[in-house]
């Protein structure tokens, strides 16, 4: 039998789907991290969140819903859009799509969310931390 690679197609599955929290690593640090205050972190840690995620093609509509705070970003994979963070700023970025992944920079925020399987989502995001040492000199 002979293989042929231009016939391999990988499977792509729709992120469509309400997703429930199940667990997490690192919430206080980051969320500290990003700058949101110590009371809104507290109160936010042991809310399970639920993140629903309407996907048609290329088009995004992604709501996180979290107690009473709901967040709901929309974009275009590929294409500049307005996305609100968890601190509640508002920046320009890009949303790019790399098979299972959607992976989105925001300040010194990285961001990729990949779906698992057709059950798990699994979201990543990293700040990068810059340490400036200075010596000064009496002169």
């Amino acid at each position: 039998m002979l293989w042929s690679y231009s016939t391999y197609s990988p499977v792509i599955m729709s992120f469509s789907g309400k997703y429930q929290l199940e667990s997490q690593e690192g919430f206080v640090d980051f969320m500290k991290a990003i700058g949101l205050p110590d009371d809104m972190i507290e109160k936010g840690k042991d809310i399970k969140s639920v993140s629903e995620i309407e996907q048609n093609g290329d088009q995004f509509k992604v709501t996180v819903t979290t107690g009473p705070k709901v967040l709901t970003n929309s974009f275009t994979v590929g294409q500049e859009a307005e996305i609100e963070t968890l601190t509640g700023e508002k920046m320009k970025a890009v949303v790019n799509k790399e098979g299972n992944k959607l992976k989105v920079v925001l300040n010194k925020i990285t961001s990729i969310t990949e779906l698992v399987d057709e059950n798990t989502l699994v979201n990543v995001s990293e700040i990068s931390v810059i340490i400036s040492t200075r010596e000064v000199l009496l002169n």
